[in-house]
């Protein structure tokens, strides 16, 4: 009888993990679900519970832990997930890291000796903890995954190719709701940065893709995953969103990934990369692939691009920097406590401030150094903020 692969799932109950989920669950036979994490939402939790005959969960929230807790006497509920590589003796096959913002870094560095691959969805992660991560993945010989669909794409096109032989890799990125409009100094509403015009993606995630700070990060993503100098990168808009990845080789070949706008398929191509799994797709739009649509970013549209040229070469706490900050500046815009220009505006102040510019030189050590300057910067964020809106 073939073995199940036992699996984890760090943010079982937000999108990621909810897709992960239903991959799971067309193939329960081969998979048994040993782990679970959430933060907030226990009545999704229970429910995979249920389902998967899950023997241990970990929610944040204390009201559904002891929810959890009274409603499942046979399952090992925990409200500590810095405990996470403990609540797991034998070794995992596979762990998707999904949970979202810098509640996922500890756990993500903690659960890799526990695993044999480990798929990260988590942007906070790759960003400010890369160099922990990859001193884990390298100490435990554990094989890590991308799962955001631009670098599974470029993972998937470099695999196996020599880095030297690579001369160019493009991110494409739909240009989000603002990208059409012919004047772009128009007063620009919550209602509509949140409106994406290809992807159904949460508030914070579509706010980053109207201001194109989504891709800086995956450029930050790119070069610390595939060790390659940041010139080696280029953004082109790609509305269509069909486009995930191209690569440029040095012998003239140009190689592309395209796919639906479904992060299912990075997803199960995680969980499957080595097997002979299908998953149902849409047939290949042949209208689309004759109108796909690239072109330049305009930089004086999307003036965060220009945060790129200020990236250092080095891993330092810069990376760290820039998250918070513009995670703490959405925040603000979402509660409609700033308007949407100032999250450009004071996002290149605070960087450039003396007391953040010198986070250029300052090298990453350990995960209490981005617990730190994340809380500090986050209070400085808000300060600021508040001020120059009052003004």
């Amino acid at each position: 009888m073939k073995k199940k692969k036992k699996i984890a799932i760090l943010g079982s109950t937000g999108s990621i993990g909810k897709q992960t989920i239903d991959i799971i669950r067309k193939d329960k036979k081969n998979f048994e679900i040993l782990l679970l994490t959430a933060n907030n939402n226990h009545y999704s939790l229970s429910k995979q519970i249920k389902e998967f005959n899950v023997k241990n969960v970990i929610i944040s929230n204390k009201k559904g832990y002891l929810n959890l807790k009274k409603k499942f006497k046979k399952v090992n509920v925990y409200n500590d997930l810095s405990r996470v590589d403990k609540i797991i003796k034998p070794k995992l096959d596979y762990v998707m890291s999904s949970i979202s913002g810098f509640s996922g870094l500890s756990p993500t560095i903690k659960i890799i000796k526990k695993t044999k691959v480990i798929a990260i969805a988590n942007k906070e992660s790759i960003i400010c903890g890369w160099k922990l991560i990859r001193s884990q993945l390298n100490k435990y010989k554990t094989k890590f995954i991308p799962v955001d669909s631009e670098h599974h794409s470029i993972w998937s096109i470099i695999d196996g190719i020599d880095k030297k032989k690579i001369d160019k890799i493009i991110l494409t990125a739909s240009g989000g709701p603002f990208f059409r409009k012919n004047n772009f100094k128009f007063k620009k509403t919550l209602k509509q940065a949140i409106n994406h015009p290809t992807w159904r993606m949460g508030k914070k995630i579509s706010v980053d893709s109207s201001t194109l700070m989504n891709k800086v990060f995956e450029i930050i993503e790119a070069k610390k995953i595939f060790n390659l100098e940041l010139n080696r990168f280029k953004i082109l808009i790609h509305p269509k969103s069909y486009v995930h990845a191209i690569v440029k080789l040095k012998n003239g070949l140009i190689k592309i990934i395209a796919h639906d706008t479904n992060m299912k398929i990075p997803i199960f191509n995680s969980i499957y990369f080595k097997s002979n799994k299908y998953i149902k797709t849409r047939k290949i739009d042949l209208k689309l692939l004759n109108n796909l649509d690239f072109s330049e970013v305009p930089v004086k549209n999307f003036p965060l691009i220009k945060i790129l040229k200020k990236i250092p070469k080095n891993e330092t706490l810069y990376e760290t920097l820039l998250v918070t900050i513009n995670d703490e500046l959405v925040n603000l815009f979402l509660s409609r406590k700033i308007s949407y220009d100032s999250i450009h505006l004071n996002l290149n102040k605070l960087i450039n401030s003396k007391n953040f510019s010198k986070l250029k030189f300052k090298k990453l050590q350990n995960l209490a150094q981005i617990e730190k300057l994340n809380r500090f910067a986050r209070l400085k964020t808000k300060a600021l903020s508040v001020i120059s809106e009052s003004k």
